[in-house]
């Protein structure tokens, strides 16, 4: 049931084209009571193999601006880290309800960034041009730090709160916020993995259950992207992402 219920999953991930961790997080526990540290350990772990292609595929393309990757990449690596090993001490019920909170307000900021991308244009206007000297590794040390950890401590992908301190804080174009945002996750993933591998959280039955579901769901969710009228796929992106959060609050 895990096996199908991750294959199904990875068909919606895939045909709506989001990272899933939150989702994935609330299926376990709630679905199959999964404790929350194990579905975290699992959520990032998987997420490494699950972004890697994609992360590739955006570098390929040139979709991504390697040097602001880099640098909130590394520093994201330090705070995911830290927040993998600062969530292991951390009651499993408190933890749930904070996974469930951060979960809500990343599908908030993904609503804001989908459907109102005039207001927060206005009320946040990108910066002009890439934040370039001291400035890059100072903000990008502190911001990659800060996402890291964030993705460390709740198991989630950050991916809203990446591309939108990309776009506002060091000036990178929405199409290269996307791809260096895949390059970001990628190292966040590896380090949270690992902090929660160390601290003997990750069962392995249950992450490859997750692993090999999602990757050939979303092969096959891919494909259908094309067919789907774009209201839908927008209505699915925010509806998925909050869905997650909600679930948690409610019934964890």
């Amino acid at each position: 049931m895990l096996f199908i219920s991750m294959l199904i999953m990875g068909m919606i991930i895939g045909f709506i084209g989001i990272g899933g961790a939150g989702i994935t997080i609330a299926l376990l526990t709630v679905g199959f009571g999964v404790p929350i540290h194990t579905a975290l350990a699992v959520a990032l772990s998987a997420m490494v193999f699950t972004t890697m292609s994609g992360a590739y595929s955006h570098f390929k393309e040139g979709n991504v601006i390697p040097k602001t990757g880099a640098v909130l990449g590394i520093s994201g690596m330090i705070g995911a880290f830290m927040g993998a090993n600062i969530s292991n001490i951390i009651p499993s019920d408190i933890l749930g309800k904070m996974s469930g909170s951060i979960m809500v307000l990343s599908a908030i900021l993904l609503y804001t960034k989908v459907y109102q991308p005039e207001w927060l244009n206005k009320h946040f206007p990108p910066r002009a041009g890439l934040l370039e000297g001291n400035k890059l590794y100072i903000y990008g040390s502190i911001a990659g730090c800060l996402n890291g950890l964030i993705s460390g401590t709740f198991g989630i992908g950050a991916a809203a709160f990446i591309q939108l301190t990309l776009m506002i804080i060091f000036g990178v174009p929405v199409l290269y916020a996307i791809g260096t945002c895949m390059m970001v996750i990628l190292p966040i993933s590896i380090a949270g993995g690992m902090g929660y591998i160390l601290n003997g959280q990750l069962d392995f039955l249950i992450f490859i259950q997750t692993l090999v579901g999602q990757s050939v769901g979303a092969y096959l969710g891919a494909k259908l992207t094309r067919l789907a009228p774009r209201p839908i796929l927008k209505f699915f992106m925010v509806a998925m992402s909050a869905s997650g959060g909600i679930a948690m609050l409610l019934f964890y």
